[in-house]
């Protein structure tokens, strides 16, 4: 159960912070760009706790949106806030997309993007608060595939820059009504055309069809899905927990009956179409952090 205070930081959102910080994810221009447009400039916004209340925890927010558009409101600027109200310090991730100028498909522009958020974020953990090794990733529908794509692709750092020799696993997972594979059938097929194209190699589907990536290795994962969802299927966030539990990763799985796609935190009747019930699941994501030591305060670096 959750103490009255943590659940009701759960309950209310933080205060809107004015101006957030915008960091580009690389100084000059990016791995795979195709053009100088904004559209190939990846970067984080940062969304701080309030003044004495961070707890080191990070975590880097993707927002869905078919890796066609980025829902950065609903799957990123109120995630953020609602992790700030937990004394999280939040990171929305803006990704490549496929825009006008930057045609696709997209592979591997996203994921190193993802990777890189992460790197930057473990680099610098001390001029923004936080512990290196509570550094998470929290991604919705599309942007949940990018999530578990960072969770199953990683590496302990590499040849480059400052930044890229930080390690890119994150600590640990959040997947809301994630798209986890990449087959036919069990996929979004705007997100697999946008990320591979109309053919891509078997191979290259397989490699992206994250629940067949697992490992002993992929970080603890909470996920979130509902029954109603027709855009997603509720086959995704199960084929995931599946191949956890048999690689013995920790793994939490919720199943609401009802709920369309793309409720975000389930608490805006815009995007839940008045349905009630999804409202609850931040307060079982919120509890899973706390049994994971993830929102007590931690040693942070000097």
């Amino acid at each position: 159960m959750l103490s009255a205070p943590l659940l009701l930081a759960s309950l209310l959102p933080a205060q809107p912070q004015t101006n957030p910080p915008i960091v580009a994810l690389w100084e000059g221009k990016a791995p795979h760009a195709v053009g100088d447009s904004l559209a190939d400039k990846p970067h984080v916004t940062v969304f701080r706790p309030a003044a004495g209340k961070a707890n080191g925890t990070a975590v880097v927010i993707c927002p869905g949106g078919g890796y066609g558009f980025l829902a950065d409101d609903h799957e990123g600027k109120q995630a953020a806030e609602f992790l700030n109200g937990l004394g999280v310090t939040a990171f929305v991730l803006k990704y490549r997309i496929v825009a006008k100028d930057r045609p696709g498909p997209l592979h591997p522009a996203p994921l190193e993007d993802a990777q890189r958020a992460i790197r930057l974020v473990r680099s610098k953990a001390a001029e923004y608060g936080v512990n290196p090794g509570r550094v998470g990733i929290w991604g919705f529908s599309a942007g949940g595939h990018l999530a578990s794509s960072a969770a199953t692709h990683f590496d302990a750092g590499k040849k480059g820059d400052p930044i890229d020799g930080a390690s890119c696993r994150p600590d640990f997972a959040i997947l809301a009504y994630p798209v986890i594979s990449m087959e036919k059938g069990v996929t979004h097929g705007g997100s697999r055309n946008n990320l591979l194209g109309a053919n891509p190699d078997a191979k290259l589907v397989e490699h992206l069809s994250n629940d067949k990536q697992v490992t002993k290795d992929t970080p603890p994962t909470f996920l979130f899905h509902t029954s109603e969802d027709k855009s997603v299927l509720a086959d995704n966030p199960v084929r995931f927990y599946l191949a956890c539990k048999a690689a013995g990763v920790p793994c939490e799985l919720h199943i609401y009956e009802k709920g369309r796609h793309g409720v975000g935190l389930g608490r805006d009747p815009k995007w839940t179409g008045g349905e009630p019930s999804v409202a609850t699941w931040p307060d079982r994501l919120a509890e899973w952090m706390r049994s994971r030591g993830l929102l007590v305060a931690a040693p942070l670096p000097k």
